[in-house]
């Protein structure tokens, strides 16, 4: 699926909507340069899953979980890894194969340590459209 957005609040809609879907166990790897409304989605997601909480990057601490929703939500940024064994010190496969959902910024950084079949979202600008104009891409992506 491809989505057009033309403001903040449209592209946290998709994000919510895809959440409302998300199922336990489910895998999102989201994609896209810096600035271009990976937070705004993940709020958006957040919403989907009924979290009230505010909703951060987790830049720093790599995992941010979230439990107060329909389910726990995983939200990772390891955009700072420097090597993916890390991941296995923060016990990556106990959220991947848990109860909740997990997204993933920067999952291409780690995809090798991923299920073989993962959600990925792709978002890009372009600002000929407009400066808050997003191409959204949503697929299933097999590793």
């Amino acid at each position: 699926m491809i989505y057009e957005t033309f403001s903040p609040q449209q592209t946290g809609q998709i994000g919510e909507e895809l959440a409302r879907q998300a199922v336990p166990g489910q895998v999102f790897c989201l994609y896209g340069d810096l600035g271009v409304g990976k937070t705004v989605f993940t709020q958006g997601f957040a919403r989907g899953l009924e979290i009230t909480d505010p909703i951060s990057s987790p830049t720093f601490t790599i995992i941010q979980t979230y439990e107060e929703g329909r389910m726990p939500f995983y939200h990772f940024d390891v955009y700072r890894i420097g090597d993916p064994e890390e991941m296995d010190e923060i016990g990556l496969d106990d959220y991947i194969y848990g109860e909740g959902v997990c997204l993933i910024e920067w999952a291409n950084l780690i995809r090798e340590m991923l299920p073989s079949q993962v959600t990925a979202i792709r978002i890009e600008k372009n600002v000929e459209k407009g400066f808050d104009y997003r191409r959204i891409t949503i697929e299933e992506e097999e590793a």
